[in-house]
């Protein structure tokens, strides 16, 4: 994963490189000092991820970013600013997290990870169809039409546009066969259709209801997972 630096401050970018090239697979490309100097080599360089210092000479990181994502829409942003108030514009630029300084090492390593697992999962589809066992035999079900799997009462459910089906298959054996594309593990009996979400309410203090379009069932999700699935959809 191919990682820029935009930062005024030599010493932020000198950690910043620290931890990037501590890290199995990830690559340092580039730094910039200043804003107009951050658009123009992230231009040249064509990176996976930017760290952008907000308050920066020349041109502001949220301005910058906006320049770049014209050209390199893909680009994943990661803002790092000793101030919170400009978190709600950068995340409408489908930034990948916000990091306050001073951020603890860990907190960037965490960041790091989280994104280049997402990019892993979107790069790998799932296959078209699946099959699953039943008491009947085995069902072939187009992967598409899945909306919702639970595990409930030492069975896993599949709810699809337009039956549900049980099977003996464990949760973990149907996740092996859905897992990438737009399939997500949002708690540890749920897996999710992204594409259907429509709602999330908060249900308790640390976990949240999910309702999907075509069907009653609703899933829950972590607190921590929502963070992740966030990541994902870019909000």
């Amino acid at each position: 994963m191919k990682i820029f630096i935009a930062d005024d401050d030599a010493g932020m970018r000198l950690v910043l490189r620290g931890i990037i090239e501590s890290m199995e697979g990830m690559e340092c490309v580039g730094e910039a000092a200043d804003g107009v100097q951050a658009v123009r080599r992230c231009l040249e360089l064509n990176p996976d991820v930017v760290f952008m210092d907000v308050s920066m000479p020349e041109k502001d990181g949220v301005q910058a970013v906006k320049e770049i994502k014209e050209v390199l829409p893909d680009i994943i942003p990661v803002f790092c600013t000793a101030h919170s108030e400009y978190m709600p514009e950068a995340f409408e630029l489908y930034a990948a997290d916000y990091l306050i300084k001073p951020f603890k090492t860990d907190r960037v390593r965490q960041t790091l990870r989280r994104i280049n697992n997402t990019r892993y999962k979107m790069q790998t589809a799932p296959p078209r169809n699946i099959m699953i066992k039943n008491r009947d035999g085995m069902v072939i079900l187009p992967v598409g039409d899945i909306l919702l799997v639970y595990r409930e009462s030492r069975q896993t459910h599949i709810i699809t546009k337009d039956a549900a089906y049980t099977t003996s298959d464990s949760l973990n054996e149907v996740w092996t066969k859905l897992e990438g594309g737009n399939f997500f593990r949002c708690h540890r009996a749920y897996i999710i259709n992204m594409s259907a979400i429509t709602t999330i309410q908060p249900y308790g203090r640390w976990t949240y209801i999910v309702a999907l379009k075509g069907t009653d069932q609703t899933a829950l999700i972590t607190h921590e997972k929502l963070g992740d699935l966030q990541g994902i959809l870019g909000i």
